[in-house]
C-alpha cells in the first residue's frame, strides 16, 4: 500500500505545474511572524483567499495549476508554512495551531483584515485551526481532503501514518524541490519525521469546529481517505441533513467528488474549481423558496 500510494504521489507531483498557463506574483517575499521568516506570493486583485497545503508540498506543487484558475477576480495569497519550500525550520514544535498563528500573522502583515480560506489535507487542518483561534479574520471556509479529528481518517490510512520513512521519499519531486530551495541534505529525514509528527498524536477539535460561525464547504473524494461519517458529522452540526426545499439550505455545504482520491483530489479543477468560487461568491443571506 505504501508503495502505491509513493508512486501515484510522484506522479501526482511530477505533473502538477506543467497542465496550466503560468502567472506571476504582483508581490513575493518573506513575513517576519512568530520566529519564522513565512515566505508568500501574492496574486491578482479583488477578495482575498489563501491557499494552505498540504504535508510535504509547496507554492509549486500544490498550487501552481490552481492559482491561474482562481486569480481572475480574487487577490490569492500563497503561503510556505513551517520547513516547507523556502520557509525555514526552526526548532519550535510543530503543530496546526503554530501554523495557523503563522497565517494570522502573515494576514496581519498583508494589511488584510478578513480572507477567504482554504486549505488541503494538512493545510485542511491548519484552516480549521484559523477558525477556531482566528475568526475574527476568517470569512468563509474551504476544506479539501482534511480532518478536524484524527479518527477523521479511514483507519487503515491511520495506521500507515507511523510507517513513514524519509527513504520513501528518496528521489521523489518532494526530495528535489526540498534540496531546490538550499535545504541542507542533511536535514532532509528530519524534515520527513517532523512533518509526519501532527499525524501520530491524537488530536480532536470537533466541538470546537461544529461551533464556527464563518460558512464550511467540506470537500472529500468517494475514495478519499477521509471518512465519509466524518465529513457528514460536521456537515449535519452546521444545519445540513435537512430538506432544502422545506427547511431552507444552509450557509455551510459539503461536496462528495466521484471517482476521486485524496491525493486525486487536486487534479478535479473542472469539479473543484466552480463549487469553491459558487460557494464563495454566493449570497448566503438570501432567503431560500417557499412553496
Amino acid at each position: 500500500m505504501k508503495q502505491t500510494l509513493l508512486s501515484i504521489l510522484i506522479l501526482f507531483t511530477m505533473q502538477l505545474g506543467f497542465t496550466q498557463k503560468k502567472v506571476k506574483p504582483i508581490e513575493s517575499g518573506y513575513a517576519p511572524v512568530n520566529g519564522l521568516q513565512l515566505y508568500y506570493e501574492v496574486y491578482g486583485k479583488g477578495k482575498p483567499i489563501v491557499l494552505i497545503h498540504g504535508s510535504y508540498m509547496n507554492i509549486p506543487l500544490n498550487w501552481s495549476h490552481i492559482v491561474p484558475l482562481l486569480v481572475k477576480d480574487r487577490k490569492v495569497v500563497v503561503v510556505e508554512m513551517q520547513g516547507h519550500g523556502r520557509t525555514k525550520d526552526t526548532e519550535r514544535k510543530f503543530s496546526y495551531e503554530n501554523m495557523a498563528d503563522d497565517v494570522s500573522g502573515l494576514l496581519k502583515h498583508l494589511k488584510i483584515k478578513k480572507a477567504d480560506i482554504l486549505g488541503y489535507s494538512m493545510g485542511g487542518g491548519v484552516a480549521f485551526q484559523i477558525a477556531i483561534r482566528h475568526p475574527k479574520q476568517l470569512r468563509r471556509l474551504v476544506v479539501l481532503s482534511g480532518t478536524y479529528a484524527h479518527d477523521g481518517w479511514w483507519p487503515d490510512v491511520e495506521a500507515m501514518y507511523p510507517t513513514f520513512t524519509p527513504e520513501m521519499f528518496k528521489g521523489t519531486p518532494i526530495e528535489e524541490q526540498y534540496l531546490s530551495f538550499g535545504n541542507a541534505p542533511e536535514r532532509f529525514p528530519d524534515f520527513v519525521k517532523k512533518v509526519i509528527s501532527i499525524d501520530l498524536v491524537p488530536y480532536d477539535w470537533s466541538n470546537e469546529v461544529k461551533n464556527i460561525k464563518a460558512p464550511i464547504f467540506m470537500v472529500i473524494g468517494d475514495a478519499d481517505g477521509v471518512r465519509y461519517e466524518h465529513a457528514l458529522d460536521l456537515f449535519r452540526a452546521k444545519g445540513g441533513g435537512k430538506m432544502g426545499d422545506i427547511h431552507g439550505l444552509p450557509k455551510s455545504r459539503l461536496a462528495i467528488l466521484p471517482s476521486t482520491t485524496h491525493i486525486g483530489m487536486m487534479q478535479k479543477t473542472d469539479l473543484l474549481i466552480p463549487m469553491v468560487t459558487d460557494f464563495l461568491d454566493a449570497d448566503l443571506s438570501a432567503a431560500p423558496p417557499t412553496f
